[in-house]
């Protein structure tokens, strides 16, 4: 027969003998069809990565089984049934572990005390991103860099702009100028040819 491990998570406000009285109801369930409960774990009440159904916190329990795959079909299905189960997680596995599971360890060793990873509770040894004398004397520097070097690039470029349109403007006005003469006079040399040519 295949071998499958098993975790629900029941309600935070159940007692711990409903949460031994759920997990017995699901065993006879696996017996009743032919399979059986190799490993039961209570894994205690932990606190969930978020809320589930309005919970923070659930009771745990860990089964190893060893059951035809109907048998694994009805758990789960009165598992989603039961209003006391908030989460449930069966997988198929090649093998089944002897002995206690990680988790089992590692509250028994103590260090499951619902600490995210990487976190020891040491504050003063974490490195700071906000403090330090390089950061203070960079932040210190910025601002006056800044405004020695925006209002003195701002006044000198001011005025030269305005002074290179101004320039500007005044030298397409004579071209203007410049070109509307020229054509006058070609039109009255080319006005003048045309009535030369008509006296002949």
């Amino acid at each position: 027969m295949p071998f499958y491990e098993s975790v629900f998570i029941a309600r935070q406000d159940v007692s711990t003998s409903q949460v031994d009285g759920l997990t017995d109801t699901f065993e006879k369930i696996i017996k009743d069809l032919g399979g059986s409960v190799t490993k039961k774990e209570s894994w205690g009440l932990r606190t969930m990565a978020y809320r589930v159904k309005k919970n923070r916190k659930g009771h745990y329990v860990f089964m190893n089984i060893d059951a035809p795959a109907e048998a694994i079909k009805e758990m789960e299905r009165q598992m989603h049934i039961n209003e006391d189960v908030i989460r449930h997680l069966t997988t198929r596995v090649d093998e089944l572990e002897e002995g206690p599971s990680a988790v089992l360890k590692a509250k028994e060793r103590g260090d499951d005390r619902g600490r995210r990873p990487g976190h020891d509770g040491d504050y003063e040894k974490r490195p700071s991103f906000n403090k330090g004398p390089d950061k203070d004397a960079k932040a210190d520097k910025a601002p006056d860099d800044k405004a020695d070097k925006a209002p003195d690039n701002k006044a000198d470029k001011a005025p030269d702009d305005k002074a290179d349109k101004a320039a500007k403007a005044d030298k397409a006005d004579k071209a203007g100028d410049d070109d509307s003469k020229p054509k006058n006079d070609k039109a009255g040399k080319a006005g003048d040819e045309k009535a030369e040519g008509g006296d002949e």
